[in-house]
């Protein structure tokens, strides 16, 4: 019986065939959608691994019969960025859903960055203001490259502001935007940048609050992509005090692992009548919130394999012969 191998789409090609535009309509069909089954991944902590923080492998599994089946297995080692590395690898293994057979191998930490920024940037297209026009960026990893350019989709984005704990590599990451036509500056100071912003976005890896309630202005939206276990947070209590609503990317995944929301459940800070629901809810309406223009709304996410399942049909439906290879 003949075999196809699959085939492996690098970095570079999963770039290309996931534009902004394309992957926000996918994610948003399958957020909507319901004939996807999404498991809760599993985490490992390898003891004994890497550096001074201890390394987390995850598994994230999903089905669906529109989109097939797909794996995705991440590193992610805190300790990387002192080797000039990103924190997080991995790859996405997607199979035929008729069959099983492996059809592609994926590197994932494009994909994850970029479907990553595209689920915050479609939370954005139904809570924040739709004048926001100020974007500071809390974080200078590989998602600081990402998620500006995911808003400003849906958002007229005019100037980004960028903060880290080292002035430099927040000077790095707006160069870097600047390189990609963005607006964009480091700044020095957080409290001060945060009064200037109508949308905060924090892709960091803290275990500690970096983002105060206090802080912001009437009005804004608060986007926390980076704290994905219930040690880990990036905003405080008063945060989600101020909040008039909260959302997540899925419930049970961010109830489950979202230090943000678990800290502030158990110190009372949030109750659950203030998590209004998630990306199903909101793609399902398929329209913006009710809000007042001084309401200040959060979105919280931890990532789901809907997203990198529907991530890696698309590109391999927009891939051409000429920009893959078969592993040999």
């Amino acid at each position: 019986m003949p075999t196809i191998s699959p085939i492996f789409v690098d970095a570079a090609s999963v770039a290309r065939h996931l534009p902004w535009p394309a992957l926000l309509q996918a994610l948003q069909q399958a957020f909507a959608a319901t004939d996807l089954s999404t498991p809760t991944r599993a985490h490992h902590h390898m003891e004994g691994m890497g550096g001074s923080s201890t390394p987390v492998l995850l598994s994230m599994p999903a089905w669906s019969p529109r989109l097939g089946v797909g794996v995705k297995l991440v590193t992610v080692y805190p300790d990387n960025a002192s080797l000039n590395l990103p924190s997080i690898h991995g790859l996405y293994v997607l199979m035929d859903g008729a069959t099983g057979r492996p059809q592609a191998v994926l590197e994932a930490g494009e994909l994850t960055a970029r479907r990553t920024a595209a689920a915050s940037a479609l939370a954005s297209r139904f809570l924040s203001r739709p004048d926001s026009s100020t974007l500071l960026m809390v974080g200078t990893g590989r998602l600081s490259q990402y998620l500006p350019l995911a808003h400003a989709e849906v958002r007229p984005i005019k100037r980004v502001l960028v903060w880290g704990r080292s002035l430099a590599k927040a000077q790095e990451s707006a160069d870097a935007l600047r390189a990609q036509g963005v607006n964009a500056l480091p700044v020095a100071g957080l409290q001060e940048a945060c009064a200037e912003a109508d949308i905060i976005s924090c892709a960091t890896l803290s275990k500690t609050s970096l983002l105060r309630g206090d802080w912001l202005r009437p009005g804004t939206h608060v986007d926390l992509v980076g704290a994905f276990t219930p040690q880990m947070r990036e905003a405080d209590d008063q945060v989600f005090q101020r909040a008039a609503s909260v959302w997540c990317d899925t419930t049970a995944g961010a109830l489950a692992e979202a230090g943000d929301l678990i800290q502030s459940l158990a110190s009372g800070a949030l109750d659950n009548g203030r998590i209004k629901g998630d990306l199903l809810r909101l793609c399902q309406a398929g329209q913006p919130v009710s809000r007042h223009d001084a309401d200040i709304t959060v979105f919280k996410s931890v990532g789901a394999a809907l997203e990198d399942l529907a991530a890696a049909r698309l590109c391999l439906e927009r891939l051409s012969p000429d920009s893959i290879f078969s592993p040999t």
